[in-house]
């Protein structure tokens, strides 16, 4: 079906919905009509959910033994920490104030595979949000390796920090509660996706609904200071007419408890499946968008839909040429210009793509080389990346 929407701007909700169904993987989903219908479909839901037995042990074996599952001693500390952190700690030694942005991230791999390429996307932050703290969600980095590789930015006095989050905590009383009980009970399937994927799509929400901020997936380039952007999502397709087709969740700018976050964790906690990429991800915030844009409701969400020139000035499709250096006078004049688009003040930043371009080299003289020479801090090794 043929998105109805938007040159959005803000999205202004008020009552009724009516029942609409778009297509997502070319496989229908069909939203609700109302609040009530919403809320009666949750607790059928949950009361379906909660009864069902277990999965057999086999399937049981397919959840990733993942420690970041369990609460510890470490783990219990983590608003602790978190909230030591962004009011200020070590602040008055460099001189700063608290921070003016506050930036999130998750990594859930190996602190051996954070990479060159994640180092510059975090350079990129401060080089343009100067008075900005980071905040990496990860129980990999909050070790003394990962200290280690953030040692040459905390040496340069930028406000950066590993924690290992406590998920039962951050869900705690947000719709991610029953579903992590429920995966963690072995009653829903983790699918074929790896789960880690899907985990940081809930993470992102749960940390901007608790403590508000940007989230930036680790393959982000930081080309402008976010400290005016508040309560924006970003399309990362639009129609013919301007009108948004698809929206992205590798960038959230939200405020703390914002409404629409609860919306998206009530959608993953309601549709999760673990087979379906992007299901989880970009889908589902398109489909709760979509919901609210198309329906009149009751409540304003105040929130801003931006362009793709913001967040995704070339789509996945188009991302390989931003990597390879120009090879003849048409493509020196194609790059040139594209760079003089990313510079209009316009774009926020660019997404690197990385389930496309995780192995490509970043060739000297591309854009990506001149956008990461001219956003770095220290500079070192781009085009091993």
């Amino acid at each position: 079906m043929k998105q109805a929407l938007l040159k959005v701007a803000s999205c202004e909700a008020k009552s009724n919905r009516r029942a609409v169904q778009i297509m997502e993987a070319e496989q229908p989903v069909v939203l609700l009509e109302s609040f009530a219908a919403i809320n009666e479909a949750y607790s059928a839901a949950d009361h379906v959910i909660s009864s069902l037995p277990a999965f057999s042990p086999a399937v049981k074996e397919m959840l990733p033994d993942l420690d970041m599952f369990n609460s510890t001693g470490i783990t219990r500390q983590f608003d602790a920490r978190l909230t030591k952190f962004l009011d200020g700690e070590g602040a008055q030694s460099n001189n700063l104030g608290k921070c003016q942005v506050h930036f999130f991230m998750t990594w859930i791999s190996p602190a051996s595979s954070f990479g060159t390429r994640e180092f510059v996307v975090m350079e990129s932050i401060f080089k343009e949000n100067h008075n900005a703290c980071l905040i990496i969600l990860t129980k990999t980095l909050d070790s003394p390796g990962g200290r280690r590789i953030l040692k040459p930015l905390l040496e340069l006095g930028y406000r950066v920090v590993a924690l290992t989050p406590d998920l039962s905590s951050l869900f705690k009383n947000t719709p991610a509660e029953a579903w992590f009980n429920y995966l963690r009970t072995g009653k829903i399937d983790p699918g074929k996706v790896p789960l880690a994927q899907n985990l940081s799509n809930l993470i992102r929400l749960a940390v901007l609904y608790k403590y508000g901020g940007v989230y930036l997936d680790t393959d982000f380039i930081v080309l402008r200071d976010f400290s005016m952007l508040r309560n924006v999502i970003g399309a990362q397709s639009v129609d013919a007419n301007g009108n948004w087709t698809r929206l992205n969740n590798a960038v959230l700018v939200f405020d703390k408890k914002h409404p629409l976050l609860y919306e998206f964790m009530q959608e993953f906690q309601l549709t999760f499946d673990g087979n379906s990429w992007g299901h989880n991800g970009p889908y589902l915030v398109s489909r709760v968008v979509y919901r609210l844009a198309t329906n009149t409701m009751t409540q304003d969400y105040n929130f801003t839909v931006l362009p793709p020139i913001a967040f995704y000035p070339v789509g996945w499709i188009g991302i390989d040429g931003f990597f390879k250096r120009p090879s003849n006078p048409v493509f020196s004049k194609w790059a040139s210009a594209k760079l003089r688009q990313l510079n209009n003040g316009e774009t926020y930043g660019v997404h690197l793509w990385n389930r496309q371009t995780g192995k490509a080299k970043i060739e000297e003289g591309s854009i990506i080389a001149t956008l990461i020479s001219d956003h770095c801090i220290i500079c070192q090794n781009i085009f091993s990346s």
